[in-house]
């Protein structure tokens, strides 16, 4: 992609985005299953299996990495910088809640409670689950980091050339107007040198 030499161009741009929607609708979908893998269970003696990353809807925060890869694309295709620095928020925001949503999902399969045999299965395959979703967040952390980094590294650049566009500007016509008063001084001395030859003449 080169980066640091260059703008991402368009179409790695749209396949970010493309790749964090279907990371986000996959989510989404999970936290549905999820929903209704939990909800089926029965209360026994030991309770129900209702980890963090549940009561929490982690999962659902799949959405947050649907509404980024729709802008991502909608960036791609408008190149505005507005809708840049829009996108790179949203990207930031996905890194964040990965980083939130992997750190519970950790604490969630690192401990395991106790829950009746009837619901054991259900907890079990939750369980798998939200492992196979763990996996996942890498992918959408790489994505996201990845254009980050790309129009970070971008947006300086613009600013710069910017800046350096209108001080061109400025002094290109500070020099004008300097030149043109000097032009004039040329003028007036060489009039006032014909004026005084002039009356030298006559008296």
């Amino acid at each position: 992609m080169g980066c640091g030499e260059s703008k991402i161009s368009v179409a790695n741009t749209i396949v970010l985005g493309v790749i964090q929607i279907m990371i986000g609708i996959y989510h989404v979908l999970m936290w549905y299953f999820l929903l209704v893998l939990y909800m089926g269970q029965i209360k026994g003696v030991f309770g129900t299996y209702e980890p963090l990353t549940y009561k929490m809807g982690t999962a659902l925060w799949g959405i947050a990495f649907v509404i980024s890869g729709a802008f991502t694309i909608k960036a791609a295709r408008k190149q505005n910088r507005n809708m840049v620095v829009c996108t790179l928020s949203l990207n930031m925001l996905c890194i964040m809640v990965v980083l939130i949503a992997a750190s519970l999902t950790i604490v969630e399969l690192a401990h395991f409670r106790s829950v009746s045999y009837r619901n054991y299965g259900q907890a079990k395959l939750g369980r798998e689950v939200s492992r196979i979703l763990l996996y996942s967040y890498p992918l959408e952390f790489g994505v996201a980091l990845s254009y980050s980094i790309c129009n970070c590294s971008q947006l300086p650049l613009n600013s710069i050339e910017k800046n350096f566009t209108l001080v061109s500007k400025t002094w290109r016509i500070y020099l004008t107007v300097e030149l043109v008063l000097l032009e004039g001084r040329r003028q007036q001395g060489s009039l006032e040198t014909v004026t005084d030859a002039v009356e030298g003449t006559l008296f």
